[in-house]
């Protein structure tokens, strides 16, 4: 459950510097490049994440095991890249319904602020905290967000 929390979480704030990052300037809109490169870039994340896990904890000694150590450790980082399916998603969408660019980022970028609410307080609901003090946990979460959004809008 903690590596499915903290690679959603991970993941979301991934795509949502990606979507900023990539939000061209006078250049030919491409949300299926943009979707293309934020998947090939949350599974380069999740594989480096997973390996550098592996490594940081990989004792030496240990026999052939440690290739099936380090396949799971790889395993494990599934919810990075699933993280960044809806952003994928809503730039799959933007392509095939010839949506405006500049309102697909802002509209991802505050859906994935919504989505880390939602994630930060479901974390904190699973580990213990009461519903008030999860709430302002996974405000904490959305205000990650809303600070892409926002250096977005200042940068571009």
């Amino acid at each position: 459950m903690r590596s499915w929390m903290f690679g959603g979480v991970y993941g979301t704030v991934l795509a949502s510097a990606l979507l900023a990052a990539l939000q061209s300037q006078g250049d030919a809109y491409t949300p299926y490049y943009d979707a293309a490169w934020v998947m090939v870039t949350a599974g380069t994340a999740a594989l480096a994440h997973g390996y550098a896990h592996h490594m940081s904890t990989h004792r030496p000694g240990r026999g052939t095991h440690r290739w099936r150590q380090l396949a799971w450790a790889l395993v494990d980082e599934w919810p990075v890249i699933i993280a960044c399916w809806p952003t994928v998603l809503l730039l799959i969408l933007a392509g095939t319904l010839d949506w405006p660019e500049s309102r697909v980022t802002y509209g991802g970028l505050l859906l994935n602020a919504a989505l880390l609410f939602a994630w930060g307080t479901v974390a904190a609901v699973r580990v213990g905290y009461r519903r008030r003090s999860a709430v302002l946990i996974g405000g904490a979460d959305a205000a990650i967000g809303l600070a892409i959004a926002a250096a977005n809008a200042v940068i571009k």
